[in-house]
């Protein structure tokens, strides 16, 4: 068995959270690049600049890229070999959390949803863990913001309703959006599974890098059509207009109950912000 450190975890969580927040993936950047060149818009052109531009000053002057830094939401993969020595995993995934929100002069976020006093801390953490084999421990976290989150839904559809279904389902639901989740988006689609897992499946797919394709095919044909049917939407960079909707949808998929075919969609905003650290 293979130990690791409480104290490890925490430090590691921690500057991830900071990290994260600071510094976009160059994935999305090389996104907001190419669409630059390829945006009809000057608006929706204006604002991609904009985003680039925001993007390098975070960076440069170690700041915040948006002043909402979201949810954590932390997915770890737990080697089957690993023994956390000094304290539990959770509460490790906590502390790391509350140090990198306090340190990284981040803001905090969560609260009591009746009386909507904050917790002060940007904790609680929204954890899935899932036990593999190895003796390592994977741990990666999105900072998740609240306007793009409010804009995802989930359908039960009925399985007659198929391919076109799916799509018909993702249209609206962007359509709709409209300028709220802050496009251009990363659409994060999870199709099968039951009611839960199907919308933790859409918000996994959100932490693939942008154009890496689904390994199922026929999911991996979807992402493309509908990349380029949700560009047609018009609503374009911060919903001024343009071709530049959506710079990724990601699909991931799992089995399903025959008389079940859910699918949910997870949207984040054009900062999508994500990273992973292996101990």
């Amino acid at each position: 068995m293979r130990k690791i450190e409480f104290k490890e975890i925490v430090n590691a969580i921690a500057e991830l959270c900071i990290k994260i927040n600071y510094e976009l993936d160059e994935d999305v950047i090389d996104s907001f690049t190419k669409s630059l060149a390829a945006e009809k818009s000057p608006v929706g052109r204006e604002v991609l600049e904009l985003l680039i531009k925001n993007a390098k000053i975070a960076k440069d002057e170690q700041v915040p890229m948006c002043q909402d830094t979201g949810t954590a939401v932390v997915f770890i993969e737990l080697g089957q070999d690993v023994i956390i020595k000094g304290g539990n995993l959770t509460e490790a995934v906590e502390e790391g959390v509350r140090k990198g929100y306090l340190e990284g002069y981040l803001r905090k976020s969560m609260c009591n949803p009746f009386t909507r006093a904050n917790t002060g801390d940007n904790c609680p953490p929204i954890i899935h863990t899932q036990i593999v084999p190895g003796d390592r421990l994977a741990v990666s976290i999105a900072a998740k913001g609240g306007g793009s989150e409010n804009m995802s839904r989930l359908a039960m559809l009925t399985p007659s309703e198929g391919i076109e279904g799916i799509k018909k389902f993702v249209i609206e639901t962007v359509d709709k959006a409209g300028p709220n989740p802050c496009p251009p988006l990363v659409v994060g689609i999870g199709v099968g599974g039951n009611f839960e897992t199907c919308a933790i499946l859409a918000k996994k797919a959100l932490m693939r890098k942008l154009g890496e394709p689904s390994k199922d095919e026929t999911a991996a044909r979807l992402e493309k059509e509908l990349l380029s049917e949700l560009n047609k939407t018009g609503i374009g960079p911060s919903g001024f207009g343009g071709t530049t909707t959506v710079i990724g949808v990601h699909i991931d998929v799992m089995p399903c109950h025959i008389a079940s075919f859910p699918v949910a969609v997870n949207l984040n905003c054009h900062a999508a912000r994500h990273g992973k650290v292996v101990l």
